[in-house]
């Protein structure tokens, strides 16, 4: 057997790309109408299949929960066994079908119809049930298939992908869906931390060193060594920011001094150390980290001493 696996998926890639760039030409006023009426909805968007198109349904409700459009899958089989009660009166609905001739979605059109929910059919055959007993009509006909044998739902579930991701990107545009709101629905994950965890979040945790100006070596010393931060901000009686002392600035005055007996704080802090604000973003730390290649940042509000956040931090909570 001589097949030529590169030109095969090569081939397979093409077919899919072609058929989601026809997708293009399906986008117009009807489509709009689609958009407007899930957006306008009191209810929520309830997407159904069977099949891979079911499959499908399932992706597109997730990621439509994920950005800010409420929906619910119902399976076409179990729908006409009882899970047609998910349906209230406020709900629009949506069915998925390739051939819109599947027999489990010939005999919900009927039953949705008489609900008097608006239903919305994505289809790949234009002249099926499915697209001439739906209100409205989301086309995702094409060509045909990557499967060799023009049979296998590859492009068609392909194409149902995509256009479930352009119903998203729209309602999230109307919905004006932006990173905060995201990240109230992703908390968990990495990306979710990226979007709300602040650098109080963070550095509230930590320990909070602080010498006086006048404090001696060794009262620097124990500080640095008991808050295990590998700095101690120097302050005045009020917290206000005077400068810090990292364990570098200790090595470079015993490199430089021979006498360190009448040595304070105020002869080896640096001065105007770089700072944060606790209201900003924990990834605008990470950032500040990486300009500067240093491994921790004083947290401060108005010159107010308020706290240390340590890269250490932002790598256990995966924002690195």
């Amino acid at each position: 057997m001589n097949t030529n696996i590169q030109a095969l998926a090569q081939q397979t890639i093409e077919t899919e790309a072609s058929a989601i760039l026809g997708l293009k030409a399906f986008i117009d006023k009807d489509f709009e109408k689609i958009i407007q009426s899930i957006h306008e909805a009191k209810g929520r968007l309830i997407v159904s299949g069977i099949g891979k198109s079911a499959i499908v349904a399932q992706k597109i409700v997730a990621t439509l929960n994920s950005t800010g459009t409420p929906a619910l899958f119902m399976h076409a089989a179990d729908a006409i066994h009882g899970d047609l009660g998910m349906i209230t009166p406020d709900d629009v609905v949506m069915l998925i079908s390739k051939s819109g001739e599947s027999p489990e979605i010939k005999v919900l059109i009927p039953l949705i119809t008489n609900f008097g929910n608006l239903l919305i059919g994505m289809v790949g055959n234009m002249d099926s049930s499915l697209a001439k007993q739906s209100n409205l009509v989301i086309n995702t006909t094409v060509e045909k298939e990557a499967c060799p044998n023009n049979l296998a739902p590859t492009s068609s579930t392909t194409a149902q992908m995509v256009m479930g991701d352009v119903l998203a990107v729209c309602l999230m545009e109307l919905n004006q869906f932006n990173n905060r709101d995201f990240a109230k629905f992703h908390p968990g994950g990495n990306l979710g931390k990226r979007l709300y965890l602040r650098v109080e979040d963070l550095s509230k945790a930590n320990e909070k060193p602080s010498v006086l100006p006048t404090a001696t070596l060794k009262e620097v010393i124990v500080e640095i060594t008991q808050n295990r931060m590998g700095v101690t901000a120097v302050v005045d009686e009020n917290m206000d920011l005077k400068g810090i002392i990292t364990d570098g600035d200790l090595r470079r005055m015993l490199e430089k001094t021979n006498d360190i007996s009448q040595v304070c704080a105020v002869d080896i802090l640096s001065t105007n150390p770089i700072t944060i604000h606790p209201e900003a973003m924990a990834v605008e730390a990470l950032e500040l980290l990486k300009k500067h290649d240093i491994s921790q940042l004083v947290v401060a509000e108005k010159n107010r001493y308020k706290g240390i956040i340590h890269i250490h931090d932002l790598i256990r909570e995966g924002i690195v």
